[in-house]
């Protein structure tokens, strides 16, 4: 079978043959439909993040997947049905956080990552799994499978702010979104469609015209460009906001969120920086933390119930926001055009069958 897979650091990834996999006993076999290319796929190709599985060279691509099950192998699954795969796996065995259902919160070394670390991923015409790490999606749904596993992250995001606020009355009316990459363009759609947060905001460094900013301001948000206005001047230049998400990976972002947070206001911060040294004044930071009950949480990946609300997400968000937001989908023939990048490309996805 065909399969997409890279050296990380090669910086190209590659059509390679790989045995079509049989399944194990409690494992299907899935044949893929589609999957998405993220910023995380780019880091593992210029290889600032993953790792192949022991003992390969090379790693197959792809953690945001979509397929049809082609044999249940004596699972609860059928034929025919439509999936999206978790990514997290137990690396040897098993461990405390995967018996109880929470491998998101497993610490380094404790899990391995369908296409990012340690395990090969989905971008492949076949790949099997365990049935418990399979979702159940409606066939209407399929074409857009791809997008559950980024949407999932935000549904964790979403769900452990307001777990943190829950010790009082917290009803968010402003939000401010760092980044306006995909998953900050999905985050916002959310916050606007789902959530129904009055007042919404996007933070990008992108001129006009642009199709991101097109999508936020048809979400009826409100694009902030930080050439102009630095995220610690949000509030006074609009407001500070209940809700921050942070998915740039902008290190200062994570210091600056504080200063724009309303009191009682809380920051999820997603993105992963590089190393960088720079002076901040912890003492403001620590008061504002304390005297405005502000917090900052850190959160990444998500679990399967993660993954179900975001299929219910996903089927809640407008045609014409998903219409925008996926700019290409490609054949394998045509596969590294999913890979590209550039101001017209927003979110794109390789087909390896038809839905």
């Amino acid at each position: 079978m065909k399969a997409i897979a890279v050296e990380p650091g090669a910086g190209e990834p590659v059509l390679v043959e790989k045995p079509r996999p049989e399944p194990s006993s409690g494992e299907a076999l899935v044949r893929t439909l589609r999957v998405g290319v993220d910023g995380t796929d780019h880091e593992v190709i210029a290889g600032h993040h993953g790792a192949p599985p022991e003992g390969a060279d090379r790693l197959v691509l792809g953690h945001e997947a979509v397929g049809v099950v082609e044999d249940p192998n004596g699972t609860d699954l059928e034929e025919g049905e439509f999936v999206v795969p978790t990514v997290r796996r137990q690396p040897n065995g098993t461990n405390e956080y995967f018996e109880r259902g929470e491998p998101d919160m497993a610490p380094d070394g404790q899990y391995t990552e369908r296409g990012i670390v340690g395990a090969h991923g989905f971008m492949s015409e076949y790949f099997t799994s365990p049935a418990e790490y399979l979702v159940s999606i409606p066939d209407r749904l399929a074409p857009l499978g791809f997008l559950v596993e980024p949407i999932s992250i935000s549904e964790k995001a979403i769900e452990h702010a307001v777990a943190s606020r829950s010790a009082f009355e917290w009803d968010p009316e402003s939000a401010l979104v760092l980044g306006n990459g995909s998953l900050g363009l999905i985050t916002l759609a959310m916050f606007e469609t789902v959530l129904d947060i009055d007042r919404t905001y996007c933070l990008g460094r992108r001129d006009r015209p642009h199709p991101t900013i097109d999508i936020i301001e048809a979400l009826g948000s409100t694009y902030i460009d930080s050439r102009e206005t630095p995220v610690s001047e949000i509030p006074d230049v609009h407001e500070p906001a209940d809700l921050i998400y942070e998915a740039t990976g902008h290190a200062k972002h994570a210091f600056e969120t504080v200063d724009a947070l309303a009191p009682n206001g809380v920051g999820v911060l997603l993105g992963v920086p590089e190393p960088w040294e720079f002076e901040v004044d912890g003492g403001r930071l620590h008061r504002e933390l304390v005297l405005h009950n502000k917090a900052l949480l850190g959160t990444v990946n998500s679990h399967r119930g993660h993954f179900e609300s975001a299929v219910d997400t996903l089927s809640q968000l407008p045609e014409s926001f998903t219409d925008d937001l996926v700019t290409g989908v490609y054949g394998l023939e045509e596969f590294n055009a999913a890979f590209e990048t550039g101001d017209d490309i927003v979110k794109t996805a390789v087909e390896f069958d038809s839905v």
